[in-house]
């Protein structure tokens, strides 16, 4: 479809049923990330833990680098006791309470408990997180009826993701202040309970149930070829529809996102270290970046339209390693007009990178096999970026042993927003190439 011959989307369009329900959705697959993450980190530095233990519990973020190993099965199984709401929506409310009941779990442990436990709790949140997005990822991809909606789709989903990052991340601080973190994690799974009404009010992908007839012969696991068309399939599919490129793009999109994740775990102790209150990073986040996310939202949304994936791909990861660069600067000048312009642009970037490698991801993903093969994507681009971040905190407090901890963390960012450049590299060389078949029917 050319750009001229693309309907022209208003304000109106993104009020329609589906896109609201995907906001819903969105916001229900972001709330939990960053419990588990860079907001878990704030809470143990902030109750003296040290940074290379933060780095190290940050690997409970592995769950959704593997979670390809089990996305087969929500391709070909029903959710336990829900399988009546689908096979999308049922594994999408099911892992929505074990996601509320595993925030309870950790508010109620702590770090007065061991870091052992409150750690396995935290595995248990990420588990069932990483669970829900490969059912989210493929209602989304599913509910579309054309690219372009799947454009309309996807800046849904991004926006809502993204606006439950900026509540997990900065709305939850001043509550911390004032409550504590333990109730702050208890108020949070109250939060993710209600995501149940956007499931509820979602429907079940049409084109999903006729596959499912279609195919239920051969996908029954309990037959060799459905086992093997199961777990196999996905892959060998991916591989035949893109041949050679198939793994040039594999390795472009594990490290589109490497800084950003290496970087994710130290960005909440260097505000603990440079003595930014809980309050003025709340705040800062909530309007500033907040403001960021919008813009952010927009662009990326337009670019993948208005230029196509591969050149909207290589804007926003160079957006994306600009904004974490930018960190550099908080060591040095954290007053608050200098933080205000760097969480800005950091938000601008990660949401306008965000949604052009999800958009360029749902791309190559084919019906029969899309979770599966969306969850592939996903985790190919976590997995360099999940492992190394886990030294994170060891390598800033080497650093610090030789330069200071406020040259360490400058340091650090810089470093980090570099490991972001290869990847840019990687896709313009692709760019060049013969472009990979249409795979997504949509």
């Amino acid at each position: 479809m050319t750009a001229s011959a693309r309907k022209r989307y208003t304000f109106r369009d993104y009020l329609n049923s589906r896109v609201l329900v995907m906001l819903g959705l969105g916001f229900s697959s972001g709330l939990p990330f960053l419990l588990v993450a860079n907001t878990f980190g704030y809470w143990l530095r902030d109750e003296g833990i040290a940074l290379t233990a933060i780095g190290f519990l940050s690997w409970v973020g592995f769950a959704y680098t593997l979670k390809f190993l089990w996305a087969p099965f929500l391709d070909r199984l029903n959710a336990p006791g829900l399988g009546w709401l689908g096979l999308r929506r049922g594994w999408i409310a099911l892992m929505q309470i074990v996601i509320a009941l595993g925030l309870v779990a950790m508010a109620l442990t702590g770090t007065k408990h061991g870091l052992m436990q409150l750690g396995l709790c935290a595995l248990v949140v990420a588990f069932a997180s990483s669970t829900q997005d490969i059912a989210i990822d493929a209602w989304r991809i599913e509910s579309a009826r054309s690219p372009d909606e799947l454009g309309l789709l996807t800046s849904g989903y991004t926006f809502g993701y993204r606006a439950a990052l900026l509540v997990s991340e900065a709305v939850i601080l001043p509550i911390a202040q004032r409550i504590g973190w333990n109730e702050s994690y208890i108020l949070y799974a109250c939060v993710m309970a209600l995501a149940l009404t956007a499931t509820l009010m979602a429907h079940e992908p049409a084109r999903t149930d006729a596959q499912m007839v279609a195919q239920e012969g051969s996908r029954s696991l309990r037959s060799r070829r459905g086992l093997f068309d199961a777990i196999a399939g996905p892959f060998i599919q991916f591989f035949h529809a893109h041949g050679v490129r198939a793994l040039p793009i594999l390795v472009a999109i594990s490290l589109f996102q490497l800084g950003y994740f290496v970087s994710g775990p130290m960005y909440n102790p260097m505000y603990v270290d440079v003595g930014l209150t809980k309050d003025m990073v709340g705040a800062m986040r909530g309007s500033f970046g907040l403001v960021g996310i919008f813009l952010g939202v927009a662009v990326g949304g337009y670019l993948p339209l208005r230029l196509g994936l591969t050149p909207a791909l290589l804007i926003g990861g160079a957006c994306l390693n600009f904004g974490t660069m930018l960190y550099a600067i908080v060591p040095f000048a954290h007053d608050p007009t200098t933080f205000a312009a760097i969480m800005m642009g950091d938000q601008f970037g990660i949401a306008v990178g965000g949604i052009t490698l999800v958009a360029y991801m749902s791309s190559l993903t084919s019906l029969g096999y899309t979770a599966t093969q969306y969850a592939l994507l996903s985790s190919v681009y976590a997995l360099a970026g999940k492992f190394l971040k886990g030294f994170s905190g060891a390598t800033v407090e080497a650093l610090a042993a030789k330069i200071g901890l406020m040259n360490a963390y400058a340091a650090f960012f810089i470093g980090c927003g570099v490991l972001g450049l290869p990847a840019l590299f990687l896709f313009a060389w692709l760019a060049r190439r013969p472009a990979p078949q249409t795979v997504n029917p949509v």
